[in-house]
């Protein structure tokens, strides 16, 4: 009995009463692993518990087939149905399952998880062809039920996501289940105490996570929000993002404000110089890189661009603690965008 990759997901949780034997087959690793779990949870709920479930591998079973039929017909100690649990199967144990499937030993829900099998492959052909035995396909998910993955897994934890968020979430996933599920659970944590997580939340967690932060703290300092670079700095310490590195970042980011400056004095567009810029300013920070130009002047640039050479030359050549130095200024910088200085 053949259950496609779209329908899955509901099988797995609510399997037909009576269900002896399933493969959770695919390309997608995480995928196999995840719907396997969750298939043989309906049976033994705690899948550590070595009275209730048996833990098999390929090797295993060639070296001693047997034990299929004496892990299956063996009874729970605390009763109900026991759970036998085979990974890694490939071709070389077809032979075994059926033989299993036409003689099935005891009452154990037996779940077998492969690879991805070709229609030909011998241990696909054995359960695709079974009117009890279910074969479970385990393909990468599209992008709408990567969609789904996302919202379900970010509203269990009482998050919502902004559409633009959520956009760039489902580009960043999508190949392995189960690196989605991290991804996920890395973004939950960092989403502690908050709502909604928004853009560059999942730019600072999914992508190069020291890049997408000192990014957001340059931002913050050319828009003169200290809240939020007061923030940033503190997530920036936090992942032990290196001072020099920040520095480095906010250099390459007031000196393509000045750039930005100087080119529309000469007469250039503002959206001219946006497309000319290189490294391109991404999409996602556009209007604030905008903002930040109109709000400059070029030499005001200049002494920040001096503040941030200076705060170089502290870091590298004094025992000034560096993270202290680099948010002071930083700090300053953000001042003077509120115009303070």
């Amino acid at each position: 009995m053949i259950i496609k990759s779209h329908e899955a997901d509901k099988y797995v949780v609510s399997p037909p009463k009576g269900l002896m034997i399933a493969l959770v087959y695919g390309p997608d690793a995480g995928l196999v692993q995840e719907r396997a779990e969750k298939l043989l949870k309906t049976v033994t709920p705690d899948l550590t518990d070595p009275f209730n479930t048996a833990d098999l591998s390929e090797a295993v079973l060639l070296a001693d087939p047997a034990r299929l039929a004496d892990e299956a017909a063996s009874m729970s100690m605390m009763g109900g149905r026991r759970s036998v649990r085979v990974r890694g199967a490939g071709n070389d144990l077809a032979e075994l399952f059926e033989g299993f499937l036409d003689d099935p030993k005891g009452d154990a829900l037996v779940v077998i998880e492969a690879g991805d099998l070709a229609k030909t492959s011998a241990l696909r052909k054995v359960f695709d062809g079974h009117k009890t035995a279910a074969a479970i396909q385990c393909y990468p998910d599209s992008i709408r039920d990567l969609g789904d993955v996302v919202r379900d897994a970010l509203r269990a934890e009482g998050l919502t996501i902004a559409p633009d968020a959520l956009e760039e979430t489902v580009a960043r996933l999508g190949s392995d289940r189960g690196v989605t599920r991290r991804e996920l659970e890395k973004l939950v944590l960092y989403m502690h105490g908050q709502k909604q997580v928004a853009l560059e939340d999942v730019r600072a967690v999914m992508g190069d996570e020291a890049e997408a932060r000192s990014e957001s703290a340059c931002d913050a300092a050319g828009s003169g929000d200290l809240a939020k670079l007061d923030r940033e700095l503190e997530r920036l310490w936090v992942s032990d993002t290196q001072p020099a590195q920040v520095i480095r970042s906010a250099l390459g980011h007031f000196q393509k404000l000045l750039q930005a400056r100087e080119s529309v004095a000469r007469g250039t567009s503002m959206d001219d110089v946006m497309k000319r810029l290189r490294p391109p300013v991404h999409f996602s920070r556009s209007t604030a890189f905008k903002a930040q130009a109109n709000r400059w002047n070029s030499d005001k640039l200049g002494e920040a661009l001096d503040m941030l050479l200076e705060a170089e030359v502290l870091t590298r050549t004094t025992s000034v603690p560096a993270e202290a130095v680099t948010g002071r200024t930083l700090m300053n910088i953000a001042a003077m965008a509120r115009g303070r200085m």
